[in-house]
This record gives C-alpha cells, sequence and structure tokens, in this order.
C-alpha cells in the first residue's frame, strides 16, 4: 500500500477530528489520479469497518451533466454507505454530525440479487432490484468550502455523510423510472424539481455504471444492498433548523430536519 495514500485519508480524517475542513488532496497532490483517489477512499472505509460499522449499499454522484460540467469530467463516481450514516424518515439530525450538509432528492434501489460487473445493463439492474425507494442523500465534505475537484471528492467517500430512505417499496417494473418527477422543499418552499432521467438519462443506467465500474475493484453489490442512484436535481444548502422533504411521484415522500 502507497504511504500517500494512508496519509492522504489521515488528512481527511483530520476534519472530522477538527470539526472542519481541510485542505484539497488535489492542493497537495497536483499529481493525485483518480485511480489513487479510490485507493485513500477504501482506507478510510477499511478503517470505518474494521472498527464495527458495516457497509449496507453505495452511492453514485456526479450523475447529471451540469455537475460533471463544473467538476469538468465525464463519468460519476462513487462511495460506500455505512450503517451509521442511516437516518429514520422524518427524523432529526443533529448538525454537529456534520460540516457543511447540502441536501438532493434522488431514487434508491434496494437488491435481491447480486449484480456483478463488467457488462451489466440497465435491464440486468431492474431484473436484479427488489424495489425503489425515495430517498434524501446530505452530502458533505471534509474538504474546505467545498473546494473540490473530482479527484477529492473520490478520495472523500464521493462526499457522502447521511441518508433517509421513506415512501413505501414499489416494484421497478410498476414505473418508468425515466419520468418519475420530485419536488424538493426547505421549510415548505420548493428549492427545485428534477426527473429521474436527470440521472445518466435512466437511474437504473448509473446502478449498472457502478456494478461495471466496481469490478475494476474487485467489488461487487450485494442483494440486500442499498444504492442511491444520483440526484435528480441539484444539492441544497441545509443550515440549523432546516427541514427538508421530497415528493417523487409513484414513489412517495420522504423527509429530514436538522436541529436548530
Amino acid at each position: 500500500m502507497d504511504g500517500k495514500w494512508i496519509n492522504y485519508a489521515d488528512h481527511l480524517e483530520q476534519a472530522v477530528r477538527q470539526g472542519k475542513g481541510v485542505d484539497p488532496l488535489t492542493s497537495l497532490d497536483p499529481d493525485l489520479t483518480i485511480q489513487d483517489a479510490y485507493q485513500v477512499q477504501l482506507i478510510n472505509i477499511d478503517k470505518k469497518v474494521k472498527a464495527g460499522s458495516v457497509i449496507v449499499g453505495k452511492k453514485i454522484g456526479l450523475t447529471s451533466l451540469a455537475m460533471q460540467q463544473l467538476l469538468k469530467v465525464d463519468q460519476p463516481d462513487y462511495g460506500h454507505l455505512l450503517d451509521d450514516m442511516v437516518v429514520e424518515n422524518g427524523g432529526v439530525i443533529p448538525f454537529s454530525r456534520l460540516l457543511q450538509p447540502r441536501v438532493e432528492a434522488e431514487i434508491a434501489f434496494v437488491l435481491k440479487q447480486d449484480l456483478i460487473g463488467p457488462h451489466v445493463t440497465a435491464l440486468d439492474v431492474l431484473l436484479a432490484t427488489d424495489y425503489v425507494l425515495p430517498a434524501l442523500e446530505i452530502v458533505d465534505s471534509r474538504v474546505a468550502d467545498w473546494k473540490i475537484k473530482l479527484q477529492d471528492t473520490v478520495a472523500d467517500n464521493a462526499s457522502s455523510g447521511l441518508y433517509v430512505l421513506g415512501g413505501k417499496p414499489v416494484k421497478p417494473d410498476a414505473v418508468d423510472l425515466t419520468l418519475v418527477g420530485s419536488v424538493l422543499y426547505k421549510n415548505g418552499e420548493i428549492m427545485n424539481t428534477g426527473v429521474g432521467a436527470a440521472a445518466l438519462g435512466d437511474p437504473a443506467a448509473c446502478v449498472a455504471w457502478l456494478a461495471n465500474k466496481l469490478f475494476e475493484f474487485g467489488i461487487t453489490l450485494k442483494a440486500g444492498e442499498v444504492i442511491l442512484s444520483g440526484a435528480l436535481s441539484a444539492a441544497v444548502h441545509a443550515k440549523p433548523g432546516d427541514h427538508f422533504r421530497a415528493r417523487l411521484a409513484h414513489l412517495g415522500e420522504v423527509s429530514v430536519s436538522f436541529e436548530g
């Protein structure tokens, strides 16, 4: 294992210990590659698993064209979901758990079969999915002021924070996920709207991308895992006391609040 990866993983963990963001890794090492960044991510995930956390799924980021253009990339990224990142629907989050949170509305897939790359298709994903749910992802960054490039967010577990699952289970063949509309509210006010097709044209295609990408690291998507398939619209800044609610057509509602 490359010693610099370990140092970079610890650098990001400093943000958690100190409660404030750190300098981006790309400012410390302009030659940091995306493959390096995934190794840094895996080091911190392995630490957390050894400390007792359990991997319960994955999240996909940068699925919208706008975000890819912003970071000057042509592909999504992914991170790991751990059991201690789950917040119950309608729950209240202590703001001290996060550094600089933003909230996104997404479609979550819960698998009933393993998905093994490298040739997974969107149809394979639908066949392997037990049900889908509306979700809120609370993204967060250990990098100060969100001054990130692709390598920074990859190393930082794809800027993962917490997530909430809501609604009621819907079979994937009961709805056209590309046409599912979403509305995200903050304190009762509409912040943005979106549609399933905003995520790489099809949320199931996002999950297929993930399964195929994970093949490069010898990782398989497992039955029972939760997959957050990517934001349907822009992330919205959260402050203490804020309440967020998302309505997704045919899938229901999901909500969360932040302590004042």
